[in-house]
C-alpha cells in the first residue's frame, strides 16, 4: 500500500499516525519531493472512480494562485494530470492506494470501510 503525503501538512500527519495505531504496513512518499507522474494520476484516478477535479487541492495556496477555481472547467482531462503531475502541492493529500482502491484525502470512518472490505 503507497501512503502519498507532505510531512508539514497536519492533516497528512493525522493520517499517518491513524495509520500507525491500525497497524496497516504501507511506503510513505512524499508527494512534494516524489510527485506522482501523469500516468500514476490517470490510473488513480480511474481506479478511485472519482472525477479528475476532486484531485486538486483546492485550499492549496498554488490552486489559488494559478486561479484554478476559474480555469479547471475548461481544461482537458489530460491537461489537469498534466497539472497535477507539475507540482505534488497542487494534488489533494494524503492519498492512500491500496491494490484496488484509490482514496483522496482523509476520513478515518472511509480510510477504516476500505482497508476492512
Amino acid at each position: 500500500m503507497l501512503f502519498l503525503h507532505y510531512p508539514r501538512c497536519t492533516t497528512c500527519q493525522r493520517a499517518k499516525k491513524w495509520l500507525d495505531e491500525q497497524g496497516v504496513a504501507y511506503e510513505a512518499r512524499d508527494i512534494v519531493q516524489n510527485r506522482p507522474t501523469c500516468a500514476e494520476l490517470k490510473e488513480w484516478q480511474e481506479r478511485s472512480g472519482l472525477e479528475p477535479k476532486r484531485f486538486f487541492n483546492t485550499s492549496g495556496i498554488q490552486y489559488r494562485a494559478l486561479n484554478l477555481k476559474d480555469k479547471l472547467p475548461y481544461l482537458s482531462q489530460e491537461q489537469m494530470f498534466e497539472l497535477l503531475g507539475s507540482d505534488g502541492k497542487l494534488v489533494k493529500r494524503p492519498l492512500l492506494v491500496t491494490d484496488d482502491k484509490v482514496l483522496v484525502g482523509f476520513k478515518p470512518e472511509q480510510w477504516a470501510a476500505a482497508l476492512r472490505g
